[in-house]
């Protein structure tokens, strides 16, 4: 399993050079990747972000996880995706989703027949970032283009997917998939499974989960798990999620934080490897510069001894 970085609690903030200066730090200190989410109302592109971390920041993977698909038009997001691209050659990865009908809603956009939108978003999406062309003509969307300069390689994609036809639709046309607040029961006998059959149907490769978790080493677990409850309760009652939490037998996101003594996260993670994922992106969840540290070091030993 590779093991990354996800600088996603930074993006309140706002600050380019928070998020430059975190994901210098996570290619100092070995990882293999670094993820942003871009959140519908909160007014930092994360692509843009991501091409400008690479131009002073060597070697990582740079990726999105996720660009929520309905604010934008398949050709604009693949115009965004192929500069990314060009000049972060061989390691920008396109994470896509789509999103939440309540932040929709925020934008005044609607949320109806989400797998029929997503369909139609990746046959003008794909085409145009393998092949530099497409000619579409969908019920929501269409797209007949040309990209000025024909891709040499293809940039990889990956859609968030926790639903049976999300999972369906990822394993046929992408490489894979990026899950947030996903247990390794639901993973193992659910995602893995759905996911793996539709790509191998497909005749594609073995499809990549790349998944994403709080982290934090800390003596006091139940305490972090509470801050973890209250805090970031909202997702408890995202429909999407709450079908997850179910399908793990889990309350909510406190119950699926990696914390506690570096011996608990270290089998958490483990059970993350036996569950099917590929990429593990940790979020550190940390109250104190001292947590950060205890935390990054665990994540570097266990990097190391992977």
């Amino acid at each position: 399993m590779r093991l990354g970085i996800n600088g996603t609690g930074l993006v309140q903030k706002a600050s380019v050079q928070a998020i430059v200066d975190h994901a210098a730090r996570a290619h100092d200190d070995g990882f293999s990747s670094y993820w942003l989410a871009e959140h519908p109302t909160g007014g930092l592109d994360a692509i843009t972000v991501l091409a400008l971390v690479g131009q002073s920041v060597a070697e990582i993977e740079l990726g999105t996880a996720i660009v929520p698909t309905f604010p934008r038009h398949p050709m604009a997001l693949a115009g965004q995706a192929l500069t990314a691209h060009s000049v972060l050659p061989g390691r920008f990865t396109l994470g896509i989703g789509l999103s939440h009908a309540p932040m929709m809603a925020q934008l005044g956009i609607g949320f109806e027949k989400p797998i029929r939108h997503l369909r139609e978003f990746l046959s003008i999406l794909m085409p145009l970032l393998e092949e530099g062309r497409v000619a579409f003509e969908g019920q929501t969307l269409s797209c007949e283009a040309e990209v000025f300069g024909r891709p040499t390689d293809a940039c990889p994609v990956l859609v968030a997917a926790l639903g049976p036809q999300a999972l369906k639709v990822a394993g046929t046309r992408t490489a894979g998939t990026t899950l947030a607040w996903v247990g390794p029961k639901t993973i193992r006998e659910h995602i893995v499974p759905r996911i793996s059959a539709a790509a191998e149907a497909a005749g594609r490769g073995a499809p990549r989960i790349v998944a994403t978790l709080p982290v934090c080493i800390a003596d006091d677990e139940e305490t972090v798990r509470q801050t973890v409850a209250r805090g970031l309760s909202m997702y408890g009652k995202l429909p999407s999620y709450r079908a997850m939490f179910e399908r793990e037998g889990v309350d909510g996101p406190g119950d699926l934080v990696l914390a506690g003594s570096e011996e608990r996260v270290a089998d958490a993670l483990g059970d993350l490897v036996q569950a099917g994922v590929t990429d593990f992106a940790a979020s550190e969840f940390v109250r104190s510069g001292e947590e950060f540290e205890r935390t990054r070091a665990f994540l570097k030993a266990f990097l190391q001894g992977s």
